[in-house]
């Protein structure tokens, strides 16, 4: 399944990011009783009999997990949780857990549940979750619609954890709390900050995970590669210092993963670096380390030519190349 790419911008990147999360810290979360279990595919009502006639008890967010206690013909009666937002243990207060209220019970409609029992049940989840991801880029799409997938992504892992969609799930989900977080982060004073130690940070635990449960995988690279967010200057400030720390960083991970879906994008930032010390040292009188940087970024742009021939990133790193050959300033220029 090709994914869509995920935030394209930071403007998009607003556009997920819920309530709760714009907030502040959330709620600590209770996981309903022991049983078979389910989830949603559409916000569905929560009632105290099985019976639309019946007292409304709340409403269930669709990919939110629930626990089946019976079944009455069309009708399941459940556990469920109706928060927002699922957080961590780390995220959650040291004190007051005690008085967390205890999951919903009530009755919904057996139709568009999904069952951890259900036949092709990891792909009906895979494509609603992935169908939700693309309506979060959309303005037009539901306000959560990021949230509710991500939430349905680790419904798949959950329910299905031999799958071989797990791993892409796993991937999926982690990669979209990134997101949420990186756009939190970018809306604060501190996102400008030099040294990385300066800002906040995004939380890394989710995507090590992935790198822990799904080893030599695509998916472990890509979460790997979204690591090195964390080592990235906020704003380089006209220092060398951070790209060619960064640089370092880039390459070595090229070097870890020489054939990684990621592989490409990792070396043609390595070349954007590159470049950019070429124009740093050079206004700084320093031609011998200019004249080492364009070299190197020489050398790599023509690994990249032999290795990755079809990439458009290939491209991009003869494009800078060529301009500073031709005395083009490349630095403040886009990197992404």
């Amino acid at each position: 399944m090709k994914r869509v790419s995920f935030l394209a911008s930071s403007a998009l990147a607003l556009l997920y990011i819920s309530p709760i999360l714009a907030a502040g810290p959330d709620k600590p979360q209770v996981k309903p009783m022991a049983g078979p279990r389910a989830t949603a595919l559409r916000e569905t009502p929560l009632y105290v009999a099985p019976d639309t006639g019946s007292q409304r008890v709340d409403r269930v967010q669709e990919g939110r997990e629930l626990v089946v206690a019976e079944t009455s013909g069309p009708w399941i009666r459940v556990f469920a949780n109706t928060d927002i937002e699922e957080v961590s243990e780390k995220d959650s207060p040291v004190f007051g857990q005690e008085t967390t209220p205890p999951p919903i019970s009530g009755w919904i409609e057996a139709k568009g549940i999904v069952r951890d029992t259900a036949p092709n049940g990891d792909a009906i989840l895979m494509g609603e979750a992935a169908t939700m991801e693309r309506l979060a880029e959309d303005a037009r799409g539901p306000r959560n619609a990021g949230q509710t997938a991500r939430l349905l992504y680790r419904r798949l892992v959950e329910f299905f954890p031999q799958s071989p969609l797990a791993g892409e799930a796993s991937w999926r989900a982690a990669d979209i709390r990134w997101q949420f977080q990186k756009a939190d982060s970018a809306r604060l004073p501190s996102s400008k900050e030099r040294d990385p130690y300066l800002r906040e940070l995004m939380d890394e635990d989710e995507l090590r995970k992935v790198i822990k449960n799904y080893p030599g995988s695509k998916d472990a690279d890509y979460a790997a590669y979204e690591l090195i967010e964390n080592k990235l200057c906020g704003d380089w400030q006209g220092q060398a210092k951070c790209p060619e720390k960064e640089a370092e960083a880039y390459e070595k991970f090229a070097n870890e993963h020489p054939n990684g879906p990621r592989t490409a994008q990792a070396l043609y930032q390595v070349v954007y670096r590159m470049a950019v010390l070429g124009d740093m040292y050079s206004a700084d009188g320093n031609d011998k380390k200019a004249a080492a940087a364009r070299n190197h970024a020489r050398e790599i742009a023509g690994k990249m030519k032999d290795k990755f021939s079809d990439s458009d990133y290939t491209d991009r790193a003869a494009t800078l190349v060529y301009k500073f050959e031709q005395g083009v300033a490349v630095y403040g220029e886009d990197q992404n």
